[in-house]
């Protein structure tokens, strides 16, 4: 009997599912706590379901990936003496660079590759961003 109560204090049940689980529990053996629940495609009882809580929204990740140059992680074979192969990663060479943007008349922080690096000392800043299609003003 003390086990029927707890059931019922403890959780939201109909009470002739209470009234089935003490006479159950008397002869031994528990019922289901969803006993007497049904379920339907109507709109649910504030007692039958909780609500969610809300999730936390994750921290956006930079990814490994050139902007300018659309360059991104490889997946290369690691060949050992004995010809044994195994998965490896061959990252973007990126880095963050101040450069000078010559028509905002300000700098920029880009984190770019190396070979963005080259391509932008040869072609300027601007040419390069708009043949990516970035674009440089502050939002």
């Amino acid at each position: 009997m003390a086990t029927a109560t707890l059931l019922s204090s403890s959780f939201a049940m109909p009470a002739a599912a209470a009234r089935r689980s003490s006479s159950s529990t008397s002869l031994g053996f528990a019922t289901s706590q969803l006993a007497g629940l049904s379920l339907s495609a109507g709109a649910a009882t504030a007692t039958a379901v909780a609500p969610l809580p809300k999730r936390q929204l994750q921290p956006i990740v930079a990814r490994r990936v050139c902007p300018f140059t659309d360059k991104k992680t490889n997946r290369a074979n690691k060949v050992s003496f004995s010809n044994h192969k195994t998965k490896k990663q061959q990252f973007v060479n990126l880095q963050y660079k101040k450069l000078w943007w010559e028509a905002g008349k300000r700098f920029v922080k880009l984190r770019l590759s190396t070979k963005a690096l080259k391509t932008i000392e040869k072609h300027g800043l601007d040419a390069v961003a708009r043949k990516a299609g970035i674009d440089l003003n502050k939002k």
